[in-house]
């Protein structure tokens, strides 16, 4: 099944200028893996890039039925500190999900991490966001590296990739 699954990291923090590309670049990587036979894709319900990601595999849904999306998220307390507005978008793709998968009832040091690695040891690929050589994105990505998966980057001009 790895080999028909793509995961997606990122930061949570997006420079609003830079979503418009952001978004076309995912859209284009993403209807490319569709085209080779991939077909489930796993975000991890984060804001940011993760909310980017999941809104745009449910955008290819429509186009290819057989798409699948996997939430895998940390707790299923993970937005109680947020924003309402940020709130309604993540129950809405919660709500589209084909699959929502929980590593934990609550929050805890280090869930999010075993989140992360979860999506790596299912995935075949990965579709990421860089712009640090440190943090979460970073740690996931040396671990996907690690595990040979194969690694697609968004980074736009400004932004070279830095695994």
């Amino acid at each position: 099944m790895k080999e028909k699954t793509c995961f997606f990291t990122g930061h949570r923090i997006l420079p609003k200028e830079e979503i418009p590309t952001l978004q076309k670049r995912l859209e284009t990587e993403v209807e490319a893996l569709i085209l080779q036979g991939v077909y489930r894709f796993e975000a991890g319900g984060a804001l940011g890039f993760d909310t980017l990601a999941a809104k745009t595999v449910l955008k290819w849904k429509k186009k290819y039925p057989f798409v699948r999306l996997i939430l895998i998220l940390p707790c299923k307390d993970q937005c109680k500190k947020w924003r309402q507005k940020d709130i309604e978008t993540y129950l809405d793709i919660k709500q589209q999900a084909d699959e929502v998968v929980y590593i934990a009832e609550n929050y805890f040091d280090g869930c999010m991490m075993e989140r992360n690695r979860r999506m790596v040891d299912d995935s075949g690929y990965c579709i990421y966001y860089q712009t640090k050589k440190w943090g979460g994105t970073a740690a996931t990505l040396r671990y996907a590296a690690s595990k040979a998966l194969i690694l697609i980057p968004l980074c736009l001009d400004n932004h070279p990739t830095s695994i």
